[in-house]
């Protein structure tokens, strides 16, 4: 089994960073949260901060753990562990996404997300201090 992290990026006015995959990679033209493989030796959360500022190079503060999900895609399966983060420092530059959007969380449902982050989507919640009808 694959571990892979994920991060779900709130910016100030509540919304989430989704990341569509690159032309050419496995899943490419899927939205996900973005992450990537942990390697051996590191904790979710340095894996999570190493993989946002090699991939997106920004620097993130991990808040808290959101959620764990096993996914079989039929010739591998992964182990896909989310955080909630922010981006605390750098300006988004894609090396393994096509684009990135901001999104609201009612609003990630109109997107082909990958199947192991699906499950994340049903519960994403707006964060504290955010009123929902802000989002709608």
């Amino acid at each position: 089994m694959i571990e892979v992290v994920a991060a779900i990026i709130y910016n100030d006015t509540g919304e989430i960073m989704i990341a569509k995959r690159r032309k050419g990679k496995s899943l490419e033209g899927f939205w996900e949260f973005p992450g990537g493989k942990i390697e051996a030796g590191e904790t979710p959360e340095v894996s999570l901060k190493r993989e946002l500022l090699e991939e997106m190079q920004v620097e993130i503060n991990i808040e808290k753990y959101f959620d764990t999900n096993i996914h079989d895609y039929g010739d591998f399966k992964i182990k896909l562990i989310a955080f909630i983060a922010k981006i605390t420092k750098g300006n988004i530059k894609l090396k393994d996404h096509d684009e990135i959007k901001w999104v609201t969380a009612k609003a990630l449902k109109n997107y082909k997300i990958a199947p192991a982050d699906i499950p994340f989507v049903e519960g994403i919640h707006p964060p504290a201090g955010i009123n929902p009808k802000q989002l709608e």
